[in-house]
């Protein structure tokens, strides 16, 4: 491996990993990102093949890799840094989770997996929980003075940029623009996937309000 540790993205998805990503591999890491199979194989705790895959790359973002980070940890120890990327709101990560849900390609597998449901709509306070969650998680388990070190949180909406990645990775900072990207909206919907998702939404939402209290539901 070219790299001195494996980087590894555990933020959830809409919080700039796409950025980091760019990043990355603009520093010259061998970058893995997202993979359904990967996500199954999560579900399935075949740890096997998560592992074959990590030990062949140098870095990662995206599903499955915020789910099983403290594997990870477990794994690589001292041969691994994890970075933490966040919104500068849980509000602004919602509503961009939102937008994102109904421009994706239809299933939600990933979402289901991670979230507990197909889309954050009707849901919105339940996947605010896991955010909040999933930062708080991460950051009491590096906060013990023997992983400290391991583990640093981004916000690039807050101006976290070259300087800040660099320093952490052990990198010379780069000239010129940090990659600051936003995928879906460089992304042109499909209206296919725009109709199916809405609908499903539409029947998510009927579905939650069939079991709220007072609804005459049985």
């Amino acid at each position: 491996m070219a790299k001195p540790f494996r980087v590894f993205g555990i933020g959830l998805n809409k919080t700039g990993t796409s950025t980091l990503r760019a990043a990355l591999r603009k520093l010259g890491y061998r970058h893995f990102g997202h993979s359904a199979a990967l996500v199954r194989a999560y579900a399935r705790r075949d740890w096997a093949a998560i592992f074959e895959v990590a030990d062949a790359h140098e870095s990662f973002e995206d599903w499955p890799w915020p789910l099983v980070w403290r594997q990870m940890h477990e794994r690589y120890g001292e041969d691994a840094r994890f970075i933490l990327t966040r919104r500068h709101t849980p509000e602004a990560w919602l509503a961009s989770l939102k937008a994102h849900a109904e421009r994706a390609h239809p299933g939600g597998f990933a979402r289901r997996i991670a979230y507990g449901w197909d889309y954050p709509h009707g849901r919105e306070a339940e996947h605010l929980e896991v955010y909040a969650r999933h930062l708080d998680g991460i950051r009491n388990y590096f906060a013990h003075p023997a992983r400290r070190h391991l583990m640093a949180e981004f916000c690039w909406e807050e101006g976290d940029g070259w300087r800040e990645l660099c320093r952490f990775l052990g990198e010379r900072r780069r000239r010129g623009p940090f990659p600051h990207v936003n995928a879906s909206a460089q992304a042109q919907p499909d209206p296919r996937h725009l109709a199916a998702n809405r609908e499903r939404i539409a029947q998510q939402l009927a579905s939650i309000s069939r079991r709220a209290p007072g609804s005459g539901s049985r």
